[in-house]
């Protein structure tokens, strides 16, 4: 009999496995394939090397798949651990919705996502609803906004923060991986503690509305002007008294929040000083990262945290390590 946790469509292609000595071995452990048209194939079946286009290969074809090719492998474990194998940057949106309408039916209560980015990482999860979201996240595209004559963007490998010792916006980018993207009264405690408050906003978007809103401002972004810094919480970020850079801010915000993909850049260009006589556009290069957060309700949070070059805006963790030791 056919492991049952695999739903009709999967169950499907058993059947059409070339050897019975492949056929029991796939009840044992089984493995299926998605391709890239959200085909359930089993491996070294006729379907899996038709999808792939070759019937003669001499290489590990299963790996190909998935690194090359978009296919996304699930494997069971001993009836009780699903794991999901897939390189996010290529997986299409069909192939992405086969795997998760087997997930949602599923009676497995232990979920493993390994997946390429720079390297192979993993991640281990109770809840499929959470696999679900996580896999959206992973597979969304990675929508960067045009630069303009006013602002240069140069993205950067987020990977590269995460190793970076001292540099003081790696704790909230720890903390955004460590709690899956859930935000909590925890993300302003790690801000307060690692003095990156003052460096911090936070964005708000719904659904049913066009334009993400200003939920905090810190004190620390003097040049927005202190009328607006206090009184603009609430209002959209395209209100702001520069508007050229409330329209430019705007599409990231947006972008990081539709698509679920954090964001970590290198930016140069101008910010207009709203506090000083004759508002005068001042220049600027700093570092920026960007991450959506989840919430109770149906609003995504955006943080952005910025360091200037140059500048002690914010202490690098070294720097707080010796403060802390020698007082």
């Amino acid at each position: 009999m056919v492991n049952r946790i695999f739903t009709p469509a999967m169950r499907s292609c058993v059947g059409k496995l070339p050897l019975a000595t492949d056929k029991e071995r796939y009840v044992t452990s089984p493995t299926m394939l998605v391709t890239p048209q959200g085909q359930w194939v089993a491996p070294e079946s006729e379907d899996f090397f038709a999808a792939l286009g070759d019937f003669d290969p001499d290489y590990d074809t299963v790996a190909f798949a998935i690194k090359n090719r978009g296919f996304i492998k699930v494997h069971i474990t001993d009836q009780t651990l699903i794991e999901i194998e897939l390189h996010p940057r290529n997986v299409e949106l069909q192939a992405l919705l086969a795997v998760q309408q087997q997930l949602v039916s599923t009676q497995v209560k232990l979920f493993r996502i390994k997946y390429l980015e720079a390297e192979w990482r993993s991640e281990i999860s109770a809840s499929a609803e959470q696999v679900v979201s996580r896999l959206s996240e992973l597979c969304a595209p990675v929508l960067t906004p045009p630069s303009t004559e006013r602002f240069r963007v140069e993205p950067q490998d987020l990977e590269t923060l995460f190793t970076a010792e001292h540099n003081p916006l790696r704790p909230l980018a720890q903390k955004w991986r460590i709690s899956l993207g859930n935000f909590d009264p925890g993300v302003i405690s790690l801000a307060v503690t690692h003095r990156l408050l003052s460096r911090l906003m936070i964005a708000g978007i719904r659904p049913d509305q066009a334009e993400p809103t200003w939920r905090f401002i810190g004190d620390g972004h003097k040049w927005i002007g202190n009328r607006f810094r206090i009184g603009g919480l609430g209002d959209t970020i395209g209100n702001m008294p520069d508007k050229s850079y409330g329209e430019w801010a705007t599409k990231f915000y947006l972008s990081v929040a539709k698509t679920g993909q954090p964001r970590y850049d290198f930016i140069t260009g101008s910010v207009q000083y709203e506090d000083e006589a004759g508002k005068p556009l001042k220049p600027v290069r700093y570092e920026r990262l960007m991450l959506p957060w989840k919430t109770p309700g149906d609003e995504v949070f955006v943080t952005m945290c910025s360091k200037r070059f140059g500048t002690d805006d914010i202490p690098s963790l070294e720097d707080a390590a010796n403060t802390s030791t020698k007082s």
